[in-house]
């Protein structure tokens, strides 16, 4: 059922006021909250239409009513469609994480520990990020280089320019010219194939072709194979998750216990990763109010998360737990203007 204007400012209200306040609202705040010039008498009656409907309920015997996860369904939809695009005055505190992100860092994992670091500090939530992926990579580039006797120096760029080296070991020194051909054959067959793509009979005639050095070009596709293995392989970095103890509906020893646990070990967050990357909107925001989430340990919870683009396709999540009273404002606000600032700060450390 829709809600009409005035149930729904109601609605919004109590929202507010128990995102602001933890503590169950009553009618008399109401009265002094909205604008609705209504007595406590019909506020009352509204307020018992709206929890028949589903969308407030009683914790307990007072008279205050807190929201119900459709409560705050309605209320995140409505925020979202009443956004403007433009950021307020927060712009300009988020801004400032530039310079924190990109200060002494050189690789992209630094940069997303950064991120989730300061994610956490921002929101005073708990915080998620994940190393961003090509759902089917392809390699750029192999450059086979001798490092030592016996030992070649096997470098491999992915596509999003992903490095991977991996040391192989050979019977006799090679010559720059044995070195200068095999690279030549590795790149002017394997260039811009995804793993799929290297099939056995490709195998079969480049080592046709490497001769003598046969088992070293096996050993090169096994160590490309590895490499496309371990980008498969997400690591999710956390950040901020004794924050959920500020907050009296989380710190339950139980449930921070389960939640806390989730967050380190990590496994569990797959889940999260995979559903927002199938369900996500246009806008590449996600937001999921308790029994929303596929992850069975933040029933209690609220969790945002963004997808994530780096400038060559490479993507990712990123992602705010906190409790359902969360500033679902700030949280939008801030994911959408992170989004283009790891962009940037990835465009100036590759």
């Amino acid at each position: 059922m829709e809600l009409d204007e005035r149930k729904m400012k109601i609605l919004q209200a109590i929202v507010k006021n128990y995102l602001e306040t933890g503590e169950p609202v009553g009618s008399r705040t109401i009265s002094k909250y909205t604008d609705l010039n209504l007595s406590s008498a019909t506020i009352r009656n509204e307020m018992a239409d709206l929890e028949e409907q589903g969308y407030i309920l009683q914790p307990h015997t007072s008279a205050g009513r807190i929201p119900s996860d459709k409560g705050y369904r309605v209320y995140v939809d409505e925020m979202m469609r009443e956004r403007e695009t433009l950021l307020d005055d927060r712009e300009k505190e988020l801004e400032d994480m530039k310079d924190f992100l990109v200060e002494k860092v050189d690789r992209v994992e630094t940069l997303l520990q950064n991120m989730a670091k300061v994610l956490a500090t921002n929101t005073n939530y708990a915080t998620m990020i994940s190393t961003p992926h090509f759902h089917r990579n392809k390699l750029k580039f192999i450059q086979l280089s001798s490092v030592e006797d016996n030992q070649i120096l096997c470098v491999m760029v992915l596509e999003g320019n992903i490095i991977k080296n991996k040391i192989l070991k050979v019977n006799e020194t090679l010559d720059n010219e044995t070195i200068l051909k095999l690279n030549i054959l590795l790149n002017s067959t394997l260039n811009g194939l995804t793993l799929e793509q290297i099939n056995l009979g490709m195998i079969s005639r480049m080592t046709g072709q490497a001769g003598e050095q046969s088992e070293l070009v096996r050993n090169v596709l096994d160590a490309v194979a590895e490499a496309f293995h371990a980008e498969k392989d997400m690591e999710i970095y956390t950040s901020g998750a004794t924050n959920i103890l500020k907050y009296p509906e989380l710190s339950d020893s139980e449930k921070a216990s389960r939640l806390i646990g989730t967050l380190e070990e990590k496994r569990l967050l797959t889940n999260l990763i995979a559903d927002t990357g199938s369900e996500e909107d246009g806008g590449g925001i996600q937001i999921y109010i308790g029994n929303e989430t596929p992850v069975q340990s933040m029933k209690d919870c609220s969790v945002v998360t963004a997808t994530y683009e780096l400038d060559d396709g490479l993507t990712g999540t990123i992602g705010v737990i906190g409790p359902k009273r969360m500033d679902y404002e700030k949280v939008v606000e801030t994911l959408k203007t992170v989004k283009g600032q790891l962009d940037d700060a990835y465009k100036k450390i590759t």
